[in-house]
């Protein structure tokens, strides 16, 4: 059974001509003996996962439905007020902007409100959040749009009027066993509009399905690789792209939609070149409704903490621009682009086309990533504001099933999102009750209101899309404080947030997952490593580079490593090391070899004995300390190469009489140290639990071996 020492021995102090016993006291640290048989876990996690009792599977039902644990708690007084005033509120604001994010994701408006009203009952009966709000998201609504872009171009929808109308008639008249070229003709049957809602609710569909899977799988642990300033930057990038994708309805131009990489760029080529095509009465239209919703909106912000709800803006200018439109006539007179025909009703439920799966599945990927992380990230900080808890496993079974059971009811891909969950906690949100008023809302819109909504210009739609884009592009007033606090992490914000732009969203979130990884690694490649000093009355070492009035041990250099010893950063340790001690023993064995080689030439030469002296003299030159001590608190673990590196270290030291001692090792590096036979048999007390032990022993070491060598 394995026992570590720290310091050990009782040794004796020179003081004038007297000496002293110094007495190290030996720690005794017992290790827990680890159980390491695969089989007995395997059999264990088996017994307690299929294990069946009326007791379990009650538990396991109330998780699986978080609404069953809460809502026969509800407080009706004191809860229903809150939660009925915040439904109405997000379901006014959300009407508005379902129908404009349709847009963003090349759907029709209708098809936004399903979303919005079919995730928001979801979420009410597998959410554990009291808070956020789910339904459709601008960032998602656009990844959404570039795929269903792409899969309408191939399947030949975007064709010129005159070619599509010759192929209907000929359709026909062609064989059915001859393959039709980019499937056109076989979905003549859909139109335009129904073959993007096709795609759009089957890369839903596969979206929620990956999200399920990564509940189940429990691999949650994936959206740790997405920091704060990655998401940030990430949300900023896409906010470009949507501004983007948006300022030609606010122009009123009829170009086709840009997807790939570098579409921002290629979409402002196309919008400057048809510049001279704008429509005055939309430009005219989008000026007025900026005029109205920015301020407005910058007032409610300011003043919220005064108001008990924010005042409607997007609703009221909604109906005053929808208004406007069928009275002035604007599309008959100025040829405006308006929304069209928006159906009552719901459409019968239809599976997604599993012969697009293939198509979309890679795309789905990010998409379902963006969503859980983003849906886990805002459920656990309004928990922590709160006082309550969430599970992240769980959100990912609701922010999945948000997706997959709406997907066959003509929706496309939600999460939860920060603007409308702070509406929904200023406005006195307690239970997820307040999402089911939000549903009722947006389901009197969709059997009553909807069509009402016919004559609304696209250019309204897209400005309230970019006004709500404010949060997002505002992150550049706070770079400057990111700045101060993390360079790094500015770094990373603007990687991402430049790729997401300038490149495309997949690729863009893709280059700042890669980047933040690599900046882990190079900080890691090259750290902090200085010597340290000891505080004066106290057992504590602390960096001579950052502190000042720290002493030194005369003899004793103090190091520390603040990082992983491992391959990537095995070179940068050594060479760091020999720096700050001012040697290295490679160099000092190398000059001793050649001054032997050189008197032994001498000698030979002479052959007098007063050379041999001289050698002698030679190699005893002092090096102006006798020990290192390592501090390894920081690091982490030791990989192979690790041990290697402190094992040559020790050695090459050793070789020219300066000792190494290691202190601090946490119990993976001691492992790893005992493993890796990093100590002959009866050097462990070369291992300590403190600096301050380890530097106590090399001066009763050193102490004791200048009291024997003067006897």
């Amino acid at each position: 059974m394995a026992e570590f020492n720290n310091v050990h021995s009782v040794t004796e102090m020179p003081e004038g001509d007297d000496t002293k016993q110094s007495f190290h006291h030996r720690m005794f640290l017992e290790p827990q003996e680890k159980k390491r048989s695969m089989k007995a876990l395997v059999v264990k996690q088996a017994k307690k996962t299929c294990s069946c009792t009326p007791a379990k599977v009650k538990d396991y039902v109330f998780s699986f439905f978080p609404v069953l644990q809460w809502l026969p708690k509800y407080k009706l007084r004191e809860y229903l007020l809150g939660d009925i005033m915040s439904g109405v509120i997000v379901g006014v604001l959300l009407v508005p902007q379902s129908i404009a994010y349709s847009l963003l994701a090349g759907q029709e408006p209708i098809y936004g409100l399903y979303t919005s009203f079919f995730a928001s009952i979801i979420y009410f009966i597998f959410g554990t959040s009291r808070h956020i709000s789910v339904g459709i998201f601008g960032v998602i609504c656009l990844m959404v749009g570039q795929v269903v872009d792409r899969e309408v171009q191939r399947a030949g929808y975007d064709l010129e009027p005159a070619v599509l109308s010759h192929l209907t008639d000929t359709a026909t008249y062609v064989n059915t066993t001859v393959s039709p070229v980019n499937q056109t003709l076989q979905k003549l049957l859909c139109d335009k509009s129904c073959y993007a809602i096709t795609v759009g609710a089957t890369m839903t569909f596969i979206a929620g399905v990956y999200q399920v899977a990564m509940g189940f799988f429990q691999v949650g642990f994936v959206s740790v690789y997405l920091s704060d300033s990655l998401l940030s930057g990430f949300v900023t990038g896409a906010s470009f792209t949507i501004l983007t994708s948006q300022a030609k309805y606010l122009l009123g131009l009829n170009i086709p939609r840009s997807s790939g990489v570098g579409s921002l760029i290629t979409t402002w080529i196309n919008i400057f070149r048809n510049i001279h095509k704008t429509n005055i009465c939309d430009l005219i239209t989008s000026f007025l409704c900026f005029l109205v919703l920015i301020p407005t909106k910058e007032l409610n912000e300011h003043f919220k903490s005064k108001l008990k709800a924010p005042v409607p803006v997007e609703l009221v200018v909604v109906v005053a621009a929808t208004l406007a439109s069928h009275f002035g006539k604007l599309r008959e007179t100025y040829g405006s682009s308006i929304a069209g025909h928006i159906p009552t009703g719901f459409l019968p439920p239809c599976p997604p086309d599993w012969n697009l799966i293939p198509n979309v599945a890679l795309d789905a990927i990010p998409i379902a990533i963006i969503g859980f992380a983003i849906t886990v990230s805002l459920s656990e900080m309004f928990a922590k504001k709160h006082g309550y808890s969430v599970k992240a496993n769980q959100e990912m079974y609701a922010i999945g099933f948000c997706n997959i059971i709406p997907s066959f009811f003509h929706c496309i891909t939600t999460s939860a999102a920060l603007a409308k969950t702070l509406v929904k906690e200023s406005t006195g949100c307690r239970t997820q009750m307040s999402g089911m008023v939000t549903s009722l809302v947006i389901l009197l819109v969709l059997l009553v209101i909807a069509p009402l909504f016919y004559s609304l210009q696209k250019c309204v739609l897209a400005v309230i899309t970019i006004v709500n884009l404010r949060g997002a592009l505002r992150k550049f007033k706070d770079l400057p404080k990111m700045w101060h606090l993390s360079r790094v992490d500015t770094v990373i914000w603007l990687v991402t947030m430049a790729a997401s732009a300038l490149i495309s969203t997949e690729i863009g979130l893709l280059v700042g997952v890669c980047f933040s990884m690599l900046c882990v690694i190079f900080r890691t490649q090259r750290p902090e490593a200085p010597l340290l000093g000891w505080v004066a009355e106290s057992e504590t070492y602390e960096s001579l580079s950052a502190y000042k009035n720290l002493q030194t041990k005369p003899g004793i250099m103090v190091f520390r490593f603040e990082a992983p010893l491992y391959y990537i950063n095995k070179e940068c340790f050594k060479s760091t090391l020999y720096k700050q001690t001012g040697v290295n023993p490679v160099w000092v064995k190398a000059a001793k070899k050649k001054a032997a080689k050189r008197m032994l030439r001498e000698k030979e030469v002479s052959s007098g004995d007063n050379q041999t002296s001289i050698s002698t003299d030679f190699v005893s030159e002092p090096l102006g300390f006798h020990t290192i001590v390592i501090d390894c608190c920081a690091v982490q673990f030791l990989d192979t190469a690790g041990i290697r590196t402190l094992k040559e270290v020790c050695k090459d030291y050793g070789e020219i009489n300066v000792q190494v001692l290691l202190a601090q090792c946490n119990p993976s590096v001691r492992s790893s140290l005992i493993r890796g036979e990093f100590f002959k048999e009866g050097e462990d007390h070369l291992l300590f639990h403190s600096v301050h032990q380890a530097v106590d022993f090399a001066l009763g070491a050193q102490g004791h071996s200048g009291t024997s060598a003067a006897k």
